[in-house]
């Protein structure tokens, strides 16, 4: 096996390039975006167009964004200045509290709007209208602002004021948890991000797109998505080969992992305890790979299982799996790495989290940053898009409460004066700065 190093905090602390690069040469340089969200998938958008270089200004109430609460959840420590998560979601933005409630929050609000580019929010339908933001309370007066959204269930049809969270629209009501599992067991244990980031990826795409149009025509536009359609059609090829049934020979979810059309499929297990997971989609090219790799070439040419359709027809998925099984148990996961390797049989070893943060080909390749805390470094993830051209984009922690309220209303043309009244009004609020 590939040797497992501690990270090399080295690749992602001191990139040269990224001390060089000023913000102003990024390709969203010049962008302004305004987040109204919570959470993750939202936020996680506003991560990935500061990464790009656009000023993200985030507004919180005075107790901050929910997601800056759950740690005891995670596994990790509830302080502020150590907040793994919030930095993931939020780093390289800028955070004010402005309370929205009262109308000088909201004409704060507007005159962050009027030189912004873009709207983040993930604010429900029936909440929007009722502050009287949505598309088409503001599109007027602000006709260049590119809206967008992203919702649980979308904006329309019965359940679009439903609570949406990935766990319930993404996972659940898009069919992945119905139908990913073992059959006979239970669902699978699920992560909270997974279906978050994954929406926060196709929000991403069309405000990009709707940039580009702003660029051309100087009109905003409205972009829309949701984690049920997200999660609909990241399972596309599933969801529509599942209108056939059984008709053409295809598996109905869930079902049992020994009932595999391709037995070789499932995650086998190795004399150590451990896990590969093997690929390979053309039957007729990877049977004998596999054959070879356990010792039963007396197989390959066997009149059943070297046949896909015979051995579907025979029904005998559950035996070549059993023979498949058995064979990886003979050796360690150290031993099968160079025979796979040999063979040219795509594999992974099913890892832990605790051993991905180790993984020197993710540090190779930029996707940790060390990260300093008063508990010591922490590798931290960063946004998955890389440029030739742009080096990598500085790693700033995520703002504390509030912690630019004052610089950004002094932008905004708000004395001292002013900005002192709004906050024993409790109007905004001036945050701890790191």
């Amino acid at each position: 096996m590939h040797n497992i190093v501690k990270p090399n905090y080295a690749l992602g602390s001191t990139h040269k390039k990224e001390e060089k690069m000023g913000n102003n040469e990024r390709p969203l340089a010049g962008v302004k975006v305004i987040e109204l969200a919570t959470f993750i998938a939202v936020p996680a958008v506003g991560r990935i167009l500061a990464d790009m270089g656009a000023e993200v200004i985030k507004i919180e109430t005075a107790k901050g964004d929910n997601l800056r609460y759950t740690a005891p959840s995670e596994g990790r420590p509830a302080d502020p200045h150590e907040d793994t998560t919030i930095d993931l979601e939020n780093a390289n933005k800028k955070g004010v509290v402005v309370d929205l409630r009262t109308e000088k929050g909201i004409e704060v609000l507007f005159k962050l709007l009027e030189d912004a580019d873009v709207l983040l929010t993930n604010w429900r339908p029936q909440a929007l209208e009722r502050k009287n933001l949505t598309y088409e309370d503001l599109k007027d007066r602000f006709p260049r602002l590119v809206y967008a959204s992203l919702t649980g269930f979308g904006e329309k049809g019965p359940d679009k004021d439903l609570p949406g969270f990935d766990f319930t629209a993404f996972f659940a009501r898009s069919g992945w948890a119905g139908s990913l599992y073992q059959k006979g067991t239970v669902p699978t244990n699920l992560i909270p991000a997974l279906g978050d980031h994954q929406g926060a990826l196709a929000l991403t795409t069309g405000v990009l797109a709707a940039l580009y149009r702003q660029a051309r025509t100087g009109k905003g536009e409205k972009v829309t998505t949701n984690l049920l359609h997200t999660a609909i059609w990241v399972q596309g090829f599933s969801v529509q080969a599942a209108q056939y049934g059984d008709e053409f020979g295809g598996m109905i979810f869930p079902f049992d992992r020994r009932d595999n059309q391709l037995p070789y499929q499932p995650a086998v297990e190795t004399k150590d305890g451990r896990f590969f997971q093997v690929m390979g989609p053309n039957y007729s090219i990877y049977f004998p790979k596999f054959m070879q790799a356990i010792g039963r070439e007396d197989l390959i040419d066997d009149p059943v299982f070297s046949s896909q359709k015979a051995m579907i027809d025979a029904h005998r998925q559950g035996e070549l799996y059993d023979i498949i099984q058995n064979g990886f148990k003979q050796k360690t996961a150290a031993e099968w790495e160079p025979i796979l390797t040999e063979l040219d049989i795509p594999y992974a070893l099913c890892k832990t989290y605790a051993e991905v943060v180790d993984d020197e080909q993710a540090w190779a390749n930029d996707v940790f940053y060390k990260m300093d805390y008063p508990r010591g470094p922490k590798a931290l993830v960063r946004v998955p898009v890389t440029f030739e051209e742009t080096p990598l984009p500085p790693y700033e922690k995520a703002p504390l409460i509030g912690e630019h309220t004052e610089d950004v209303l002094a932008d905004l043309g708000y004395t001292p004066e002013e900005i002192k009244a709004m906050e024993d009004e409790g109007i905004v609020t001036q945050g701890e700065r790191k």
